[in-house]
């Protein structure tokens, strides 16, 4: 009885570690703080400065495709370990190329080391939690992916600080370095310490271990009867979750990449007149980094709500409301009916609710219909659908800005047909 009761509070340990090291692998988010600053100190063009974040989601996601077959075979510490040290390493790597104006340097060290740090390090939490909480899955695996949305709060309110406490300018009132390196040297030994630290307190729960009391419903295939990763990956339905996934992923990645530059934008009507162009910059920058930490609290909030909704009225449901909802709004804003500041940060809010929800409840949803005896495998390469949508999404928005917003809705509304025709399968 003792062991069971320890088994019972471990797993809630596990599951602080896993909100830690998610919130560090989150600020990837903020890039858009980042951007501008790199762009004026570099003269960088949007799109290659923007292939820095592209790279990133993609080795992301390519790492969590693989990382989460290393789960299966060699355990969640030794995977979310080795996430932790790439994470790190890439990002002082980023600093070290701002520092000597190196963008072929960025892309390796932010975009593709820190990258697939962050996929090995992101996959290992969802893949551990769903074994030891078959009774909670949305719940657990929403409050850990909250963790990866929170994250962009914390450093869209921390980084702008830090860039202006490190950033030179010269007596002409020219920005000679951004602060950028400083920040990232420092977030680089934070990130490196954090997630290397969590990652000590995961290991998978014992061979047909359940919680006491609880038995699957009708509608959800047990551990003992989970399909094989070959197995899912014949069936529609695992491709169907994966396009699912993608199409989310795509429209929210494209909207999160320029938030900044939107929101400073709509701002810009209330500075005040005549403000000193670096006080005008300033404000801008305050406006912009305002919106992202804001949404990002949204964003990990949405993985909460949405997730625990789909414990309550289905995997499926929650997809077809947020799908249906995001279509309307991504049509108001790409006809240009919302220009106010403030209105599009509320509605900023709500789609990025939809983006991070749709992140938590997919890992339940696959579960649900494969089992979860490999979900490492299965969910893990299910994630390549995010490797694509990060090059998709903030590449549509870099290169037909006037166009993208109603790509996105139309993304969307294949979104929501998919999930109309979606049937869980069939198990002989």
């Amino acid at each position: 009885m003792a062991g069971v009761s320890n088994l019972n509070a471990r797993r809630w340990y596990i599951a602080v570690a896993a909100i830690v090291m998610q919130l560090c692998l989150g600020t990837v988010y903020a890039w858009s703080v980042f951007k501008g600053p790199l762009k004026i100190t570099h003269g960088w063009s949007e799109t290659a400065t923007q292939a820095a974040f592209m790279l990133h989601i993609f080795f992301l996601g390519t790492a969590a495709a693989f990382g989460g077959i290393l789960v299966d075979k060699k355990g969640p510490r030794l995977v979310a370990t080795l996430g932790g040290i790439l994470f790190g390493l890439g990002t002082l790597i980023a600093g070290l190329a701002d520092q000597i104006s190196n963008l072929p340097l960025m892309w390796v060290g932010y975009g593709m080391i820190a990258g697939l740090g962050n996929g090995f390090a992101y996959v290992t939490p969802i893949a551990t939690l769903t074994r030891w909480f078959p009774d909670k899955r949305g719940l657990v695996t929403g409050l850990a992916v909250m963790g990866f949305g929170a994250g962009a709060f914390f450093m869209g309110q921390i980084g702008p600080v830090m860039l202006a406490a490190f950033q030179t300018v010269d007596p002409a009132g020219v920005l000679v370095s951004s602060g950028v390196a400083k920040t990232f040297y420092i977030w680089g030994v934070v990130f490196f310490v954090a997630v290397t630290l969590g990652a000590q307190f995961f290991a998978n729960p014992p061979k047909g271990w359940l919680p006491d009391g609880f038995t699957f419903a009708p509608n959800v295939i047990s551990d003992a009867a989970s399909l094989s990763f070959g197995q899912a990956l014949k069936t529609p339905q695992w491709w169907m979750l994966w396009l699912i996934l993608f199409l989310n992923i795509a429209a929210g990645l494209g909207l999160i990449s320029q938030l900044s530059p939107i929101a400073q934008k709509l701002y810009s009507p209330l500075l005040e007149p005549g403000l000193a162009e670096n006080l005008a910059t300033a404000k801008l920058a305050w406006a912009g980094g305002l919106v992202v930490a804001v949404t990002s609290i949204f964003n990990g909030l949405g993985r909460l709500g949405w997730a625990r909704i789909s414990d309550y009225v289905g995997r499926k449901q929650v997809f077809l409301v947020m799908f249906a909802t995001q279509v309307v709004l991504y049509l108001l804003l790409g006809a240009g009916l919302v220009s106010n500041y403030w209105i599009f940060m509320l509605i900023g809010c709500y789609l990025l609710a939809c983006y991070g929800g749709g992140f938590a409840t997919m890992p339940a949803f696959a579960a649900d219909s494969f089992g979860a005896a490999n979900i490492g495998r299965i969910y893990g390469f299910m994630l390549t659908a995010w490797s694509v949508a990060g090059v998709v999404g903030p590449l549509i928005f870099a290169q037909i800005p006037d166009l993208a917003l109603f790509v996105a809705a139309g993304l969307l509304a294949v979104g929501l047909v998919v999930t109309v025709s979606f049937r869980a399968p069939r198990i002989a």
